[in-house]
């Protein structure tokens, strides 16, 4: 097949004449099994909740039940959010595993795709507990600035295999999941970049052991003189980078590193890159280490100074990440609806001196307790959600003032009022908790925080806004 450069163009049929199997239906099963088929593959597709299997079968996808009756698919592409293995594997995972058949991720069939298109086009892998999304888009955005061809998916935004082929000079930036590096085989990054590790998702690995080991799967994968970009300010990622053989950047958002923030200026070896209060969009410690791993990554790549930096001024942010809602009576309403966890809630936490906090929803192991040493910072706490009633408990412990408001339709408006009675300028919402107990996603959850905000700036409550309807 020829090569084009510089710019993207369809997918020839290079699964032709292949089966497959996808299991899970949702926006990356879908995707998964719309793209193999437009490559040529035989799929079949099925998902245990009836409403999915309608959905996708209206967009033309083959819905089956048998997905491993002979003759056997190639492999069993399983959505990341269905266990293989821990808690408790799927059936379908169960016996694929005992057949023999191949469980692998989205991401792994396209960087085959892209190698059997005959383009070179370089992957960049980006994991960590926290931040990896942030990362993801925010290298993305470099790339583009500089006039590099860049798809940016996996984990987050579009399913790996909707993005398109890219030309010879493209770089794929894949967000890549605990769940997603345990299903890769033939992947090879040309860059493997790990943030950060706290414990999370420890029913499906078993243990942070399992969870580290997923993590540093990245670099089982890197390719022959690939680099490899580690966060050095937690413990087990230390561990791993004293680990790693060159090429290896450490990058840190508060100590002396390869790349790093001194002082609120994101530097290198060679000088200082830009002051980060120039990036409002990357508030924070944390996103200082996002920043630079993506300048780590950027500069590897070639890009030039200057142009990260003016990238790092103009990349917009992500929704749900820290993002500024409105304001109301000279008080913030942030939505960082995203931090399903107590370390992720501990970022935002850190940048507001003052601030009421609405927290709460299906709480992770060991809940909110290692939050204590920023408890100080918090002028009275709403809590939400079905770990409230937990959450209180250790606030009450440490003295923090705080109230059960339940759902977000209370907690919004208490918030509000209460720090406009201590004279408070931020209500933030940082969960450190997943949203499944009131809501589809964390996005759900973060797009209803907004709403009544809104509904509070523009002088009306949602109860409000009911009555007259």
């Amino acid at each position: 097949m020829s090569r084009e450069v510089g710019k993207e163009r369809p997918f020839p049929p290079v699964f032709a004449g292949r089966r497959f199997a996808v299991m899970g239906l949702g926006r990356n099963g879908q995707a998964a099994a719309a793209a193999l088929a437009a490559m040529g593959a035989e799929v079949a597709a099925w998902d245990d909740n009836k409403s999915a299997r309608e959905a996708a079968a209206a967009q033309g996808i083959r819905v089956a039940p048998a997905l491993l009756d002979p003759p056997l698919p190639e492999a069993l592409v399983l959505s990341p959010g269905i266990p293989h293995a821990l808690p408790i594997p799927h059936p379908l995972a169960a016996r694929a595993r005992a057949l023999g058949v191949p469980i692998l991720s989205d991401a792994e069939l396209l960087f085959r795709a892209v190698r059997a298109a005959d383009s070179r086009a370089r992957f960049i892998g980006i994991t960590g507990t926290n931040g990896k999304s942030t990362t993801t888009a925010l290298l993305a955005h470099m790339l583009r600035a500089a006039g590099v061809p860049a798809a940016a998916g996996g984990n987050l935004g579009p399913a790996a295999l909707a993005l398109p082929l890219l030309p010879e000079i493209g770089c794929y930036v894949i967000e890549m999941s605990s769940y997603m590096l345990e299903r890769i085989e033939a992947f090879s990054f040309d860059v493997a970049v790990l943030l950060n590790i706290s414990p999370d998702h420890l029913d499906r690995h078993g243990d942070v052991a399992g969870y580290i080991a997923a993590k540093r799967r990245i670099f089982g994968r890197r390719s022959p003189g690939g680099l490899a970009v580690v966060g050095i300010d937690d413990p087990p990622s230390i561990e791993i980078a004293a680990t790693l053989t060159p090429p290896l950047r450490r990058i840190s958002g508060t100590s002396p590193a390869d790349l790093w923030c001194d002082a609120g200026t994101l530097r290198d070896r060679s000088g200082a890159l830009l002051p980060m209060r120039e990036a409002a969009a990357l508030p924070g410690a944390h996103n200082a280490q996002n920043a630079a791993a993506a300048a780590a990554v950027a500069l590897y790549l070639g890009l030039p100074r200057a142009c990260l930096a003016d990238a790092l001024r103009s990349f917009p942010g992500l929704p749900h990440r820290q993002q500024h809602i409105c304001s109301l009576d000279g008080i913030a309403f942030i939505d960082d609806s995203k931090a399903t966890n107590a370390d992720a809630a501990a970022r935002a936490l850190a940048c507001y001196p003052r601030l009421v906090w609405i927290a709460g929803g299906i709480g992770k192991k060991g809940g909110i307790e290692p939050l204590a040493p920023l408890f100080p910072r918090i002028a009275e706490a709403f809590l939400i959600g079905r770990d409230a009633a937990l959450f209180s408990v250790t606030l009450a412990r440490h003295g923090v003032a705080h109230k059960i408001a339940d759902a977000l339709e209370d907690a919004v408006p208490a918030a509000h009022a209460a720090a406009r009675v201590r004279a408070v300028p931020v209500v933030l919402l940082s969960p450190a908790a997943a949203s499944f107990d009131q809501f589809q996603s964390f996005e759900e959850r973060g797009q209803r925080f907004a709403a009544l905000a809104r509904g509070l700036a523009a002088g009306e409550s949602e109860g409000e806004k009911g009555k007259a309807a």
